[in-house]
């Protein structure tokens, strides 16, 4: 006879499909995308995906036994956790970066705060965002068959044309998981099973078109638009991390907003931030929103009464805000508060900072030259706005004169910030002689990848604008682009070219 009860409070619903069934079918949903991105990437590809999934589930299974908890590592999640981590990250990328973040993401954001059901945020993206922070030079190595290039996201920030075919079937450079076709496969299947919500999918991507559509720049192209859906994890996140029952909202209409700001987040940042693979952030940071979308978006609940609704609308039945996010909504007040109080301590250091790195990257592009005037005057009249219309996003920060000891000109020094950098923003100063000719030039920002992207900043690459008169010095031809560097090199030359042009019209006045 089975002694065994199973008590619970009411309603009493049960569901046929256990924890344990539902990963075991977002496994085999993954796998078409997973087997894609091994052929593509090869023997790589798949030491990274072991080595996620093996410490993703060894250690869940140690902190089991550690904890005398429950075998929890049987039932599948974390398997799926580091599977998942495994197709966020590329294949070149060095085999402690998927089991650092395996373990980040089952022991810090899964375990630690109570086990499957209890984690906040996603754990895969979670420790995806912790890589990308913590190691950002093992998380953007990207190549086939060695030649080492930019990611298709990467290309379309820059505004350079990629192979939509080639981005839909996962032949391009990128992730593991980056093959569309695989992922569309796996996640219409969950769908067909009603194991992933509609709701969900369907708002991310609707979210993500209709945004890039108004604010991308080019409409409602539907190459454009097609491009950037397949780029970026966009249908990786929309169907397989988006959806996650724990961090996802329970009702319905919740999870279409829920959707549609996950889609907005994330055209928002391909749009304006500096990171053009910043998806991650925009399910995140919806992540943080869920508890508060579930307690003012809900179903009708069993025992509706209309009367109890209409009392609080006429202020006769009290409306009382939930205490964790009044406590939420404390705690980042304190946390802005703290952060300003520290910002205004350190403000009048950090410029005095910026200041001495400006004037040494003045001296180091004219040396010749005893002090510095400033053209303030002419740099405000461009109000912050981008320089031109043939340098990308190029904006101009700061001019000065540079002078001898008797009062003569020696020459012009500008700085130049280019946002279309790899990984953010590259800031310059380009020092150009009176007889127009490029003196030389100093960087004073430049965080691009470490061994490939940061060679920009070596005397090798440097040294080739020296002595240049052109009015526009052209990559490929005026200056030769670092292999594999293709994006840096052409930030770099357009920030170089915007300068020389603001010297030439707006401070000599050709």
């Amino acid at each position: 006879m089975n002694q065994r009860l199973n008590l619970s409070s009411g309603p009493h619903v049960r569901d046929i499909w256990s924890t344990s069934f539902i990963m075991k079918m977002v496994l085999l949903a993954l796998m078409p995308a997973t087997v894609i991105g091994i052929i593509t990437f090869g023997l790589d590809a798949l030491w990274v995906v072991l080595a996620s999934v093996a410490s993703a589930v060894l250690t869940e299974l140690i902190f089991d036994k550690l904890t005398h908890r429950p075998d929890t590592w049987k039932d599948g999640s974390a398997a799926v956790t580091g599977l998942m981590l495994a197709l966020t990250i590329s294949a070149k990328s060095p085999l402690y970066a998927p089991i650092i973040g395996s373990i980040f993401a089952i022991l810090v954001v899964k375990c630690c705060f109570g086990g499957l059901g209890k984690n906040f945020i996603n754990p895969a993206l979670a420790a995806r965002c912790f890589l990308l922070i913590s190691f950002p030079g093992a998380m953007t190595v990207y190549a086939i068959d060695g030649v080492t290039s930019a990611t298709p996201c990467a290309e379309l920030a820059a505004g350079n044309a990629v192979n939509i075919t080639s981005m839909f079937l996962g032949s391009a450079n990128g992730v593991i998981g980056g093959s569309i076709l695989g992922l569309l496969i796996g996640g219409l299947v969950l769908w067909a099973f009603d194991i992933i919500h509609g709701q969900i999918w369907i708002s991310v991507l609707a979210g993500f078109t209709a945004f890039m559509g108004l604010f991308g720049g080019k409409g409602f192209d539907p190459g454009f638009l097609a491009a950037h859906l397949c780029s970026g994890g966009v249908v990786l996140g929309a169907f397989f991390m988006a959806t996650d029952y724990v961090t996802s909202p329970m009702s319905r209409l919740g999870q279409t907003f829920y959707g549609v700001l996950i889609g907005v987040l994330g055209a928002l940042f391909r749009v304006n931030g500096s990171a053009p693979d910043s998806f991650s952030y925009s399910i995140i940071v919806a992540n943080l929103f869920t508890p508060l979308i579930d307690t003012y978006v809900v179903d009708k609940p069993y025992a509706f009464r209309k009367r109890m609704i209409q009392r609080r609308l006429e202020g006769k039945q009290p409306f009382r805000i939930p205490k964790p996010v009044i406590a939420l909504g404390v705690i980042a007040l304190l946390a802005g508060l703290a952060l300003s109080g520290v910002y205004s301590m350190t403000k009048e250091n950090i410029d005095a900072q910026k200041a001495a790195a400006a004037a040494q990257a003045y001296k180091a592009v004219l040396p010749e030259a005893e002090s510095f005037e400033s053209c303030a005057d002419k740099v405000e009249t461009l109000d912050g706005q981008v320089y031109g219309t043939e340098f990308g996003r190029t904006f101009i920060k700061d001019a000065q004169i540079g002078k001898d000891a008797n009062g003569n000109v020696v020459g012009y020094a500008v700085s130049v910030t280019c946002a279309e950098g790899y990984d953010g923003n590259v800031t310059l100063s380009v020092g150009v002689s009176t007889d127009g000719k490029i003196n030389a030039i100093s960087f004073t920002e430049l965080h691009e990848t470490p061994g490939k992207g940061m060679l920009c900043g070596e005397p090798a690459f440097m040294d080739q604008f020296a002595g240049k008169n052109a009015e526009k010095l052209i990559l490929g031809s005026d200056v030769d682009a670092i292999t594999g560097v293709t994006i840096t090199s052409k930030a770099v030359t357009n920030a170089v070219n915007a300068g020389v042009d603001f010297i030439n019209t707006q401070i000599r006045g050709e």
